[in-house]
């Protein structure tokens, strides 16, 4: 690969010292004083970053199997990557995207769409983040359409700003206190062939949440002819890496096609690659109408798109949509190396690696009753926890499990109702992807002590 990402001189006998270290404690402090409430889960103040690898203000490292909610696609301060960030940076960082033209923005877009299905016959708008990015899917698909609703999913994650926020169904703290949300939003059911919903045969899932959208939904509150868009995640992300059961998407598309609604893919966390293919809708063989993008595009940087078949895209008037740093000349000039990247080696990588990590967390499934399945694509992996006895979410021992990778020198962080996620960088060797596997089965075993 370009520049590996191989383990340093650290072996699993190496664990960090005592967590957080007086540096650390002494800015959190700081930082309590003066930033709003997040949801931080353990206290990693980082102080530099190579690779898979992050060291805190107090010495200790960490291998990162988060590379910042699946951001850092190439990993953490790539050579190529700050080359061309410090070329662009000499040349311009902004002119705004909506009055101006530039090269890299439009050397950016025309990657983006070589990268699509049948790699022309699409058109990109360049957002600054993901829920921007699902903002401007939603105000075309009703824009092109001239319909008002939207279906989206429970367990969805489509963003916190308030049209994406309508369309969340992943956590109730995430939109309680903001209501009324946006008019028109409808949540049918996904396809999760572990926890299949309405207490349906896991056989017939797919069938079930088609059925439905067709014959409730439909029938009763959203007449088809009035809906402009479904817009699911081909694999969800903050509901628990749920891969979807087989048809299910393929089962969408059919539905979106009889009755002239747009298709949106919400690839923020699932594309760009880290399924092992440049999309996750790809391993269903489907094509969507809209696709929503951020996360991974930009390699670090805070970047989205929004990507639509020409077709769509057009029916847009000049000034329909807009936004200031979209399209701005840093983020495009290294969006554009990343996605040469990702073509080159880190989609095949993603595949590879993905493979033999898949591998690993199943043998811990195998030692460990209390995971309950392990799924995922490629380097976008769930490892989810249950009681054994019940088979229901164990939410805090996922939480304990969690806590104590940290102690023992590994960043995870969990999603769904009990489920430990694993998005590394797509340089992630199988050595550090070994170690992952046995630091993770060390936070295991403590946690079960």
């Amino acid at each position: 690969m370009t520049a590996p990402s191989e383990p340093t001189s650290y072996t699993i006998e190496y664990m960090p010292g005592d967590l957080p270290g007086p540096k650390a404690k002494a800015l959190v402090a700081r930082d309590g004083r003066v930033m709003a409430p997040m949801g931080r889960v353990y206290p990693l103040v980082i102080d530099h970053a190579q690779g898979c690898e992050v060291w805190d203000v107090d010495g200790n490292r960490f291998l990162d199997v988060t590379s910042g909610i699946a951001v850092l696609s190439a990993g953490h301060c790539h050579p190529r990557l700050i080359q061309v960030a410090q070329e662009q940076l000499t040349r311009f960082t902004h002119m705004a995207g909506t009055d101006f033209y530039n090269e890299p923005m439009i050397r950016a877009a025309e990657k983006l769409v070589s990268l699509m299905p049948g790699g022309e016959g699409w058109q990109v708008f360049f957002t600054n983040s993901g829920t921007e990015a699902v903002e401007a899917s939603i105000k075309l698909a009703r824009y092109a359409t001239g319909r008002q609703n939207i279906i989206g999913f429970y367990s969805s994650f489509h963003g916190r700003s308030y049209g994406s926020l309508s369309l969340t169904a992943s956590k109730a703290r995430q939109r309680r206190g903001f209501f009324p949300l946006l008019p028109g939003t409808f949540h049918a059911f996904y396809a999760n062939p572990y926890r299949p919903p309405l207490n349906s045969d896991p056989e017939r899932v797919t069938e079930t949440c088609l059925g439905f959208i067709e014959n409730t939904l439909f029938q009763t509150t959203c007449p088809p002819d009035e809906v402009a868009a479904i817009i699911v995640e081909p694999i969800q992300g903050e509901g628990g890496y749920v891969v979807p059961a087989p048809g299910f998407l393929k089962g969408l598309r059919e539905i979106c096609d009889r009755h002239g609604i747009m298709l949106i893919a919400d690839e923020v966390q699932s594309g760009v690659g880290r399924t092992g293919k440049m999309w996750a809708f790809e391993h269903e063989g489907i094509v969507p109408d809209i696709v929503a993008s951020a996360k991974g595009l930009g390699g670090g940087l805070p970047f989205g798109a929004m990507i639509a078949r020409e077709e769509v895209s057009r029916q847009w008037q000049p000034g329909s949509h807009g936004n200031t740093y979209g399209g701005n000349g840093l983020t495009c000039a290294v969006a554009h190396e990343l996605l040469t990247m990702v073509e080159e080696e880190l989609m095949a990588n993603a595949a590879q690696v993905g493979a033999h990590l898949m591998a690993r967390l199943e043998e811990l499934k195998g030692r460990f009753p209390q995971i309950g399945a392990v799924r995922g694509r490629g380097l976008m992996l769930g490892v989810e926890f249950i009681d054994p006895a019940t088979g229901q979410p164990a939410g805090k021992l996922a939480d304990a499990i969690m806590e104590d990778s940290f102690l023992k020198g590994l960043l995870v962080l969990s999603c769904g109702a009990s489920t430990i996620r694993f998005c590394p960088p797509l340089t992630l060797s199988e050595a550090q992807a070994d170690e992952a596997a046995e630091r993770f089965a060390l936070a295991i075993a403590a946690c079960l002590e």
